[in-house]
């Protein structure tokens, strides 16, 4: 798969996106949006990938939306301004939907959509240069369609603050916050991100995927009768699966599990 702006790296279950416009700190643009759509689509396919790992090339992760995008949107008519902020939406959508863990690789500025993009991601590592920023209500706009990700993954006060302050958000900052998961010192954040890939990789790809989608609908749902019987349900199909049969008999029988041996331990 042939793409103009995304660098894709596979290496031992492990595919790494690079966003791959250095030339304007990976801003956004339909076409830059559509590309990383397009990779998340494809790569939740592979069977051989276990983990994905969302990076930026360059100064910056994403530094949200590309200028000229931005002109031309200005010209837009309701309905193709409607159909544009679809494409994010569902690009979004898309990343943080993926049935296998994404870690976002922050480094320098993640704003506005770049921020947004982050927050789609399960795990966030960032080095201490690492900042966030939701600049959109300083030109007269509005964080809509990254608001469910940035909002899950800050929490509600703090996005009522840094949604309309467009206060800048250090990475230490956002680490005592909750939104960043992992602080690095520059130049360590490799390191950081290789060890909580090989810790994903030690899980069985099934039960990754089921949890992804346990927490969602944990998440969603008030703690009722019908989430405990749902949660139940859940448990008992996985205790069923093969996948689980596998785990548990692994553990009792003191020995690696086959998603470990089957190609090499990890």
């Amino acid at each position: 798969m042939t793409y103009h702006n995304l660098e894709i790296e596979t290496k031992g279950g492990v595919a790494t996106v690079w966003l791959n416009r250095p030339q304007v700190r990976n801003a956004l643009d339909e076409v830059f949006i559509a590309e990383i759509s397009r990779a998340f689509a494809n790569l939740q396919l592979d069977e051989s990938v276990r983990v994905v790992v969302l990076a930026g090339r360059g100064t910056a992760f994403c530094a949200g939306g590309d200028i000229k995008w931005m002109k031309r949107m200005a010209g837009f008519s309701a309905y193709q301004n409607l159909q544009d902020a679809m494409l994010l939406a569902q690009m979004l959508k898309t990343v943080h939907s993926c049935p296998k863990p994404v870690i976002g690789r922050v480094h320098g500025p993640a704003f506005a959509g770049g921020m947004g993009l982050a927050a789609a991601c399960d795990i966030i590592v960032a080095d201490r240069a690492a900042e966030f920023c939701l600049t959109e209500v300083r030109i007269g706009l509005v964080p809509a369609t990254i608001s469910p990700y940035v909002i899950q993954a800050l929490g509600v006060q703090a996005s009522r603050r840094y949604m309309l302050t467009a206060e800048r958000l250090p990475a230490e900052q956002a680490l005592l916050l909750g939104f960043v998961q992992e602080l690095c010192d520059v130049g360590e954040i490799d390191v950081a991100v290789s060890r909580i890939a090989a810790a994903l990789l030690n899980a069985g790809p099934r039960a990754l995927s089921q949890t992804k989608a346990l927490i969602e609908q944990v998440v969603a749902n008030p703690l009722d009768a019908e989430l405990m019987r749902n949660t139940a349900q859940h448990i008992a199909n996985v205790r069923a699966s093969d996948e689980g049969r596998e785990g548990v008999t692994a553990f009792l029988e003191k020995r690696k599990p086959n998603w470990l041996t089957a190609k090499g331990d990890h």
